[in-house]
């Protein structure tokens, strides 16, 4: 099968100018353009917030509900967004380098044109998600809950993957390669994923311990 095409990157100004909490808080119906956000923005809850060409750096969302919010050409590094909670919300043409994103939450949304790299994810929660055209690359998504997601467009590359839930998920042309696998729930959903070897033997013991299967690894 030929491998998706690679999401296409942010196009953003090399200047932005700098976002200010006075002017730019999170409210319902707020919209970011063309800034560069390194705010304490954690704590809030808003909808239809809209970000823009926005380029968050040192950032701080963490603990922050967003529903039905719009992330378009952003650029996100080192940027908190431990527990967010989100709700029918998107990403376009985004990239998260560095960030935290423990426990967050970004349920019934769609990601497309998305990589996310070296960030902490453990614990976060994408059910009933779409993804179309999204990395995760060197990424901690151990005990992540892909369950209802639909993870045809999406690739795992060097990620911890442990205890991480896929159950009921659509799974026909995800791939992932050189990834940790061990405890995956969801096993079954696995039916058209693309493996890497390594990989399939990984999932191999998790499938026949879901299986009752005992491995006999004594040479006798």
């Amino acid at each position: 099968m030929t491998p998706a095409p690679p999401p296409k990157p942010p196009s953003l100004p090399r200047s932005l100018p700098p976002a200010t909490i006075e002017d730019h808080d999170l409210e319902d119906d707020a919209g970011f353009r063309r800034l560069a956000v390194g705010l304490d923005l954690s704590g809030r809850a808003a909808e239809l917030v809209e970000f823009d060409q926005c380029r968050f750096q040192d950032a701080d969302l963490s603990g922050t509900t967003l529903e039905r919010a719009r992330f378009t050409d952003c650029e996100v590094a080192k940027t908190d967004l431990a527990n967010l909670r989100t709700g029918r919300s998107s990403m376009l043409r985004v990239t998260l380098t560095g960030a935290r994103l423990t426990g967050l939450q970004w349920v019934d949304g769609v990601l497309r044109d998305v990589v996310v790299s070296d960030c902490r994810a453990d614990l976060s929660v994408f059910r009933d998600t779409t993804f179309r055209r999204v990395v995760f690359r060197d990424c901690n998504l151990a005990r992540a809950d892909f369950q209802n997601a639909d993870l045809g467009g999406a690739q795992f590359v060097g990620c911890d993957l442990t205890g991480a839930r896929f159950s009921f998920a659509t799974m026909r042309g995800t791939r992932l390669r050189n990834c940790v696998l061990a405890g995956v729930g969801g096993i079954t959903s696995f039916d058209g994923a693309i493996l890497a070897g390594q990989d399939l033997i990984a999932l191999s013991y998790t499938l026949a311990e879901g299986l009752g299967i005992q491995i006999d690894d004594s040479d006798d």
